[in-house]
């Protein structure tokens, strides 16, 4: 598993909920308003506003900050216009960084963004100097306490999915390519499937090994202040570090 999904695994572990919640709050009713916004306010027949409205409902968002959040992504209450901004760079010994933003303010972000990759001893960088490294993917986590392996590839496989990924020690990692996600998904539901967690994401095709353990605290130090920044949604880098270095770290 790439070392910065393992991070993400310590650091869910690690943090408490209440103390993030509002600003993860904020988070999703941004993606649920512009997923609205775009596909309509019928998840049904809106995908993205499907999952989005999941990851809110795990999050114990109140159905009425749900509903108020669509109505404004279509327009049937009054709110704020967010834009979809991808900012490229590079972090600590050249590790490949995409953000993903919603914004209402495209120079705030920039500006915000800029200083912490600068900050952090990272480079903010052009459009397209990274993103040729990863790939889009579908993926969906399913806990590996609740099934076999053979189960999985099978129910994955009968699904539409291109692999199941095996190497994290509590989910099987199913991929799908982007556009078979939703039905990938869906497939596995109507099989009794229970999934934990499913998103659309950027895969790393190589990556970078960080063995040094000051560089590895600057490096994670700039992603999280990425993800902390209110206007980020999604943070995705191209480094790895061994087990050991990566619990070091958490602790």
């Amino acid at each position: 598993m790439a070392g910065h999904s393992k991070w993400h695994n310590i650091r869910h572990k690690k943090a408490k909920m209440d103390a993030k919640r509002g600003q993860l709050f904020t988070k999703l009713i941004r993606e649920i308003t512009v997923a609205a916004r775009q596909g309509g306010g019928d998840p049904e027949f809106n995908p993205r506003l499907r999952i989005a409205i999941e990851k809110a409902k795990k999050a114990n968002m109140p159905i009425e900050n749900i509903e108020r959040a669509i109505k404004r992504g279509t327009g049937e209450l009054e709110g704020v216009q967010y834009e979809e901004i991808v900012y490229e760079g590079y972090g600590p010994e050249g590790v490949a960084i995409i953000v993903e933003c919603l914004t209402d303010n495209r120079n705030r972000t920039t500006g915000e963004v800029r200083h912490i990759f600068t900050k952090y001893g990272g480079n903010l960088g052009a459009n397209g100097c990274v993103s040729f490294i990863f790939e889009e993917k579908g993926v969906i986590y399913v806990p590996k306490d609740k099934y076999d392996e053979e189960t999985i590839f099978e129910k994955a496989i009968e699904a539409g999915a291109e692999d199941v990924i095996t190497d994290d020690n509590e989910y099987y990692e199913i991929r799908t390519e982007p556009k078979e996600f939703y039905n990938v998904k869906s497939n596995l539901e109507k099989e009794g499937i229970e999934i934990e967690k499913a998103e659309l994401t950027r895969i790393p095709t190589t990556t970078v090994e960080i063995k040094n353990e000051e560089t590895a605290e600057k490096l994670l130090k700039l992603l999280d202040a990425l993800e902390e920044q209110d206007d980020v949604q999604k943070v995705y880098s191209n480094f790895s570090m061994s087990d050991s270095l990566m619990e070091k770290l958490a602790k």
